[in-house]
């Protein structure tokens, strides 16, 4: 386990507060950016700004002009006008990080929203967390069981693994990520509900967590209508606190709803300070964010403890090329695509096999393991690829034996990816099914 207390000694030095007397003066505000001069802070100061009125509001330091400092406050400057005192608090942010966390519901600056006292944290660190040298990594190879047949047995999981959940709106994301939560073989769960709908946040801890699932997990909330910088607080707070449980040697489960929600918060940060906007808007930043982000996570120091992180990633108007899911699908060990076909016809998880995969199954499987799902869904892509001339009549039965297997065995294959969101199944049983429904077909 790493001694945090000289991590803590080393990293966290530049987060003490500045000289008294380092302030400044408030002199623009444009959009949601205010303007300051005469204050020197880094990228990331942790500002206070008091008003003539004697108000005060947090913000953070988002850019730089010369001698004019960008700063995005965490909640509206209601109040503030111009000639407004600046005052550093902080050089960085950081987070307070412990056991107390398990069980309990935080927002971006680790302030409880449970009703409950502040968890009492003894160890602290920086946001950004601990970079790790990709030659101390572990690998990826041990099965992680998830509970969900279709990707137990077809898009097998490795612990340590980082993969996409991609989706469009109303196709079951949710549903899928619940189950996931609630079926998945983790000490510890860490959940980040980044810029969806505030009423979610109760909703998926009373309905998809229960009293069971929330002891051994620890959630935190920036919902749509806080600022752009406390979601992006958020995300790496949900990081470094996956990352403090995987270098205690625990195997965590970190989940993000949503990866579209956090580049829309680097877009808004961008846009604001001024970044040109590239792909559908989005400026440069967002892209050197996201990969960042997501190489936190993965299998911890020789696989000491590990992250398997799960980003969810709305695909906008169900475009497959969004350069989110784009960036999302390059960065990733792979993704599950939800069909809003299969949503439609009432088929639950609506899993699109010909869309989906996992980059590490083939080094957890056997060799015949692995052979037996990829004959399950080559006779599940060609009847999908062969479903009009086959509901027509147009084929004719003996034309092609692969065809003629994937007919006969069509409603075992749908039953066999249908599952009942309340209802777990096992990695060992769901591999057995597989064989034994492919030996059918052979026969």
């Amino acid at each position: 386990m790493l001694d945090y207390s000289s991590v803590a000694e080393r990293l966290i030095a530049q987060t003490r507060t500045p000289p008294a007397g380092h302030t400044g003066t408030l002199v623009r505000l444009v959009g949601m950016t205010l303007e300051a001069r005469g204050i020197m802070a880094p990228l990331g100061a942790y500002c206070e700004i008091e008003g003539s009125m004697g108000q005060k509001l947090a913000a953070e330091v988002v850019g730089f002009n010369d001698q004019t400092l960008y700063l995005m406050p965490f909640t509206d400057p209601v109040g503030i006008g111009p000639g407004a005192t600046v005052r550093v608090i902080s050089n960085s942010s950081e987070a307070k990080l412990g056991p107390a966390l398990l069980g309990r519901v935080i927002d971006a600056r680790g302030e409880p929203l449970d009703g409950l006292p502040p968890p009492d944290c003894p160890d602290t660190l920086a946001l950004l967390g601990l970079p790790l040298n990709p030659m101390e990594r572990g690998p990826i190879n041990q099965v992680l069981d998830v509970g969900v047949k279709a990707i137990n047995g077809l898009l097998t999981m490795g612990r340590g693994q980082r993969i996409g959940l991609i989706a469009g709106s109303g196709v079951g994301k949710s549903i899928l990520l619940g189950m996931l939560t609630r079926f998945t073989q983790a000490d510890v769960v860490v959940i980040g509900l980044i810029g969806e709908r505030g009423r979610e946040v109760q909703a998926f801890i009373n309905e998809v967590l229960g009293p069971e699932g929330r002891a051994k997990s620890v959630v935190v909330a920036a919902p749509a209508n806080v600022s752009p910088v406390l979601r992006l607080k958020a995300t790496h707070l949900t990081h470094v606190i996956a990352e403090y449980f995987r270098d205690q040697g625990k195997n965590v489960l970190m989940l993000m709803d949503s990866l579209t929600r956090v580049a829309h918060a680097q877009r808004e940060i961008g846009l604001a300070i001024g970044e040109p906007p590239t792909a559908k808007g989005y400026p440069p930043s967002v892209f050197a964010l996201l990969p960042n982000l997501i190489e936190r996570t993965g299998v911890g120091r020789n696989g000491y403890g590990s992250i398997t992180a799960i980003y969810t990633v709305l695909a906008e108007g169900d475009d497959a090329q969004d350069p989110i899911v784009d960036i999302a699908r390059a960065s990733l060990d792979g993704q599950v695509m939800l069909s809003r076909k299969l949503a439609d016809a009432a088929h639950y998880p609506a899993i699109d096999l010909n869309g989906s995969i996992s980059r590490v199954m083939q080094n957890l499987l056997d060799p015949n393991d692995l052979k037996t799902a990829n004959r399950f869904r080559r006779l599940w892509s060609l009847y999908q690829q062969n479903q009009d001339l086959i509901s027509v009549g147009a084929y004719e039965s003996g034309s092609n034996a692969e065809i003629d297997d994937a007919i006969a065995l069509r409603e075992k294959l749908e039953y066999f990816l249908r599952q009942d969101q309340h209802v777990s199944a096992d990695y060992n049983t769901t591999r057995q099914e597989i064989r034994d429904l492919m030996a059918v077909g052979l026969s």
